[in-house]
């Protein structure tokens, strides 16, 4: 595959979901996709430099050490000391064991590591479903965006762009990084919503649930569940609430135990091309723009319905959607 996905599909969707909630917008889109760094053409290295694919015994894998910390899990994820962490010693590390080991692996450290092509094509689910309620304006939709990078603010930005009362909440202990790494795209994403620097605690974010129709969250289900984020705890107060959890690989068992960006969920996704028999990256991230049109698709549909629940929304799943070609 190498053409750049189509998303004109969901474009459209988005349209018709908020013209039933009242709204009608020509979205930024192509500012909300962009972003404004001195990226390098992507081939068996993304384009930020922190993601790579590697042979395995039987498979492809990608590794990104997107974290300062990912660099010192190396020896524990091959159990041995790695003082060289360079391209060809860990390709061959890599290529003595199957893409099994090195999943199961990473998920236990906490490493994003994505098998090429594993992830089967899956459409936002909603799960946990709750009370239905009467479709609102967008207009008068209150939506609380607790999560980071680029999918869930995407989201949060453009069901701001259709009209919706978006409140951006971060803990100053622990501030999004996309507005030190690349300012003017977080300004795009976050710039037309309102703001919240205070710390997030249990006591909190259940008072600043009451006032909620939506909830965006990007982290992983145990990490959330500290805040008094559990399904069911959520929904017994708060029967209507619609909470899109994005996430890496899903929500519910292991995949909501794995970590993973932007690349190596594109390459689990199969969102790769393909050139002498080796898959390459396509572009930048491409599975965080894609899962954050995808999101405030379905989370707009859900609300033209009256839906509430958790809705799963994964970037690995969504990648695969928008991919014509498997691992080979």
């Amino acid at each position: 595959m190498n053409a750049q996905p189509d998303t004109g599909a969901w474009w459209a969707r988005l349209d018709a979901a908020a013209a039933q909630l009242g709204a009608c917008t020509n979205w930024p889109c192509g500012e909300l996709f962009a972003r404004d760094l001195p990226l390098a053409k992507p081939g068996q290295c993304s384009a930020n430099g922190t993601c790579r694919l590697y042979r395995a015994a039987d498979g492809w894998i990608a590794l990104n050490l997107a974290r300062a910390d990912d660099v010192a899990l190396l020896s524990a994820l091959f159990e041995a000391e790695i003082d060289d962490p360079s391209l060809h010693r860990l390709a061959d590390m890599f290529m003595i064991l199957p893409v099994a080991h090195w999943r199961a692996r990473a998920t236990l450290l906490g490493l994003p590591l994505g098998v090429v092509g594993e992830a089967e094509a899956l459409e936002p689910a909603l799960l946990h479903a709750s009370k239905e309620a009467p479709p609102r304006q967008l207009a008068n939709i209150r939506v609380l965006d607790l999560s980071a990078l680029w999918a869930g603010p995407l989201c949060g930005a453009l069901l701001a762009a259709g009209g919706a009362q978006v409140t951006k909440w971060q803990d100053p202990a622990r501030p999004d990084p996309t507005a030190q790494t690349t300012p003017l795209h977080a300004a795009r994403l976050n710039g037309v919503k309102k703001h919240r620097v205070e710390p997030l605690n249990l006591e909190t974010v259940a008072c600043a649930l009451h006032d909620t129709d939506i909830l965006i969250t990007s982290a992983r289900p145990a990490a959330l569940a500290r805040l008094g984020l559990e399904p069911e705890r959520v929904f017994a107060a708060h029967p209507h609430l619609l909470w899109v959890a994005i996430s890496a690989y899903g929500w519910a068992g292991e995949a909501g135990q794995r970590v993973g960006f932007g690349d190596d969920c594109a390459a689990a996704g199969g969102l790769v091309a393909w050139q002498d028999s080796a898959p390459q990256f396509m572009g930048d991230a491409l599975a965080d723009p894609l899962t954050g049109l995808v999101a405030a698709t379905a989370a707009l549909e859900a609300r033209a319905h009256g839906r509430g629940g958790l809705l799963d929304c994964a970037l690995a799943p969504t990648a695969a959607m928008f991919s014509d070609e498997k691992t080979k």
